[in-house]
């Protein structure tokens, strides 16, 4: 068996310092992980400011390559420009099976568009205030306020909030939702029996093939969790590996 059909895909993790947050590290090495091995670490910001003092003891402690860059015009980002430029060049050079890009700046939308377009996947992490087009454009995004420990955790159904803070999006806000909930049904429904019943591990595989959508950023720590609260499917296997769900609108 060739070596390279035993090795974990390679993952470079290009970090806008400037636009990010390190308390938030760990949980995007931890989601990383899931996926491969983050063998290029690199974050990007003019270090000589006191706004980035919190990456200091972070840039060590995980092994991120800090790249310096100073701001030669006021107003404008050359960290941005710098993280391009790396990331073209890795693509073509490195050659990583997938991009982590952390950042909220749309202006990385044509980046991440032409990284797809390579064959690779990108794995975006930011700010609720992250534009949709750079969301839209990554395989899949996470909002680093909804990243890491359960979402459902500790809630019940007279509450809309975790006792860390983060937002469950509740049941009459997600069928308001056109766009969600025209993702959902549609996912079923295209990948449904002739009675209509789906498995869940499906109907994530065709979602995750179209949309860069996570269920954790809604507040709920799985499909399942997210399609229940919208109390337009039911269920059937419940607790098993092979749960299925149906749109109620097709209930005989």
């Amino acid at each position: 068996m060739p070596e390279s059909a035993n090795r974990r895909p390679r993952i470079a993790l290009l970090i806008d310092a400037d636009n990010s947050p390190a308390s938030k590290i760990d949980d995007i090495l931890n989601e990383l992980s899931a996926f491969g091995e983050s063998s290029i670490r690199r974050a990007y910001g003019n270090w000589t400011k006191a706004e980035l003092s919190g990456w200091a003891g972070m840039l060590h402690d995980k092994a991120i390559r800090p790249i310096q860059q100073y701001d030669y015009s006021r107003g404008k980002n050359a960290s941005d420009m710098a993280l391009v430029i790396d990331a073209m060049a890795l693509l073509y050079t490195d050659r990583p099976d997938a991009f982590g890009i952390v950042s909220s700046d749309a202006d990385f939308t044509p980046l991440v568009m032409h990284l797809r377009e390579k064959g690779v996947a990108v794995y975006g992490f930011g700010a609720q205030k992250t534009p949709a087009p750079f969301v839209s454009a990554c395989s899949r995004f996470l909002f680093l306020d909804q990243l890491g420990e359960d979402p459902d955790e500790g809630i019940d159904d007279e509450q809309d909030q975790t006792p860390k803070g983060r937002l469950r999006v509740p049941t009459a806000k997600l069928k308001r939702d056109a766009a969600l909930v025209r993702l959902l049904r549609n996912a079923v429904m295209a990948s449904a029996d002739e009675d209509g019943w789906a498995l869940v591990g499906t109907v994530g595989q065709h979602i995750s093939n179209q949309s860069s959508f996570d269920p954790r950023n809604y507040g709920y720590a799985s499909l399942s969790k997210l399609l229940a609260a919208t109390q337009l499917f039911e269920f059937k296997d419940e607790g098993t590996g092979s749960v299925a769900v149906r749109d109620k609108r097709n209930a005989r």
